[in-house]
């Protein structure tokens, strides 16, 4: 089974996935280390990490939906998650492999700006953490932007009958919940 998180900058993926690995003993990979290697390893192919994430999911989308069959292909088990997918381009692929995949998308629709920076800061990963070793004003129109965002990602989640948790409220409940969401049986 692939287990697939996608959502938001700073919604808790990682900390999902993470979790979700050690609960299952199933290795994870971080679609933010497949977009570097296109920004330093082949930048020619236009796929970088100062790009918006949606546009990032469209330029990578061929290159990930030939990963996911490939690994389809050969039953891998594995938890990846990023930024980089769309729910609207999963919803097709989804049909195509029915159970194949579990899949939801994180976001924080319904939070201020003042308190998702104090979580940003709480739930750093600390001296490896980008977002934290920028400027108070670049944290802040961040996470201002990805509050937007988290919107446009439950929109479309809800237009792709796609499952959208939002952890704007209890974040470390709201992870958890989407821990039991992924490994329920369907």
């Amino acid at each position: 089974m692939i287990y697939l998180i996608s959502g938001t900058s700073r919604s808790g993926k990682t900390l999902i996935a993470k979790k979700l690995m050690q609960k299952s003993g199933i290795p994870y990979l971080s679609l933010d280390w497949l977009v570097m290697g296109f920004t330093k390893g082949i930048p020619e192919y236009g796929i970088h990490d100062k790009l918006w994430p949606n546009e990032i999911a469209e330029r990578f989308w061929n290159f990930f939906k030939a990963m996911l069959e490939s690994m389809i292909w050969s039953k891998a088990d594995c938890i990846i998650e990023g930024e980089a997918v769309l729910p609207e381009l999963m919803r097709g692929f989804l049909k195509k492999h029915p159970g194949e995949i579990k899949i939801c998308f994180v976001g924080y629709s319904d939070i201020s700006i003042d308190k998702k920076v104090k979580e940003v800061y709480q739930y750093s990963s600390g001296k490896n953490d980008w977002l934290t070793k920028e400027s108070i004003e670049y944290v802040e129109d961040h996470i201002g932007n990805m509050i937007e965002y988290s919107k446009r990602i439950e929109k479309m989640c809800t237009q792709n009958h796609i499952r959208y948790f939002d952890t704007s409220k209890n974040f470390t409940q709201a992870l958890e919940q989407v821990i039991n969401y992924l490994l329920q049986e369907n």
